[in-house]
């Protein structure tokens, strides 16, 4: 495969490096029962987010949290549900669901309240992907798969199904990042770490090789991927969740679909990748 990619996005691991953090937790602080801490996103420069008295906007606003806050602890969202609880709601039921608001704390537990979900997202420790160099332009250490948290479906320390849609699509990018031709390292090879694949996708790898690159769908490529996103329409149903990434490959654009759920042949069902698609076709 031939890869002419500008340099933000070279053998297509520093463009995916930001999106790779969430599947990451900070070495000091790692447990199996989701991220470590979540950051504010998609407000403002000049604007921060109300954290209120309650779950809801008719609750008061008693303290704010600034546009980029980082470091912040979960206490609770409403409404609660375990993935066992979700996969098996109709969607109906899901529809009926009131949107979530979460208890946060500040990282020096000065603030607390309740703030609306859809501003959070998990927050990473640098380090962990970049080494101590502490920057984006020559990332020292692209992906340490020895790092990436399996994220329970099942069990005790199963994670929610939010947390487990911001898991899947940093597992995502991280796959985008771990596969480098430059260094050799490709994701078709079955012997490529098994924290992205299931065990039913990894057994095609091995009897019926793939003959185009899964990522982009092609065997050529001269283009540029996309962040990796939920599906705006049906992120998870029943379990499964489903992951875009828009690929352009030669000046034509399509979507690739991965979808993903807990693999039973493994303790506490870990999420992992188990079918991709391209346009008219898909693997395994």
């Amino acid at each position: 495969m031939t890869m002419f990619l500008p340099k933000k996005s070279q053998g297509l691991a520093v463009a995916a490096a930001v999106l790779v953090l969430p599947c990451f937790a900070s070495a000091a602080h790692a447990d199996a029962s989701g991220p470590d801490a979540w950051r504010v996103t998609v407000v403002p420069a000049n604007d921060v987010l109300n954290v209120r008295m309650g779950p809801g906007t008719n609750y008061p606003v008693i303290e704010t949290f600034a546009h980029d806050e980082r470091g912040l602890q979960q206490i609770t969202c409403v409404p609660f549900y375990t993935m066992a609880h979700f996969s098996v709601m109709t969607n109906a039921e899901i529809d009926a669901l009131p949107p979530s608001w979460c208890l946060m704390r500040s990282a020096d537990l000065s603030k607390a309240g309740w703030v609306a979900q859809r501003y959070l997202i998990a927050d990473f420790d640098d380090d962990v992907l970049f080494g101590n160099g502490g920057g984006y332009d020559e990332p020292e250490e692209v992906v340490d798969v020895e790092k990436i948290l399996p994220a329970p479906t099942a069990g005790p320390h199963a994670w929610s199904g939010d947390e487990l849609i911001e898991h899947a699509r940093g597992l995502v990018a991280a796959l985008y990042a771990y596969d480098d031709p430059a260094r050799g390292v490709s994701h078709r090879d079955p012997a490529a770490p098994d924290v992205f694949f299931s065990s039913e996708f990894r057994d095609a790898l091995r009897s019926r090789p793939p003959g185009a690159d899964l990522l982009i769908g092609a065997q050529d490529f001269q283009g540029t991927v996309s962040e990796p996103m939920p599906d705006p329409d049906q992120p998870m149903f029943r379990g499964m969740i489903t992951i875009n990434v828009e690929v352009e490959n030669f000046g034509q654009t399509h979507t690739a679909v991965f979808r993903l759920r807990g693999d039973t042949t493994r303790p506490d069902a870990p999420l992992r990748i188990f079918r991709i698609e391209h346009d008219g076709w898909s693997y395994p």
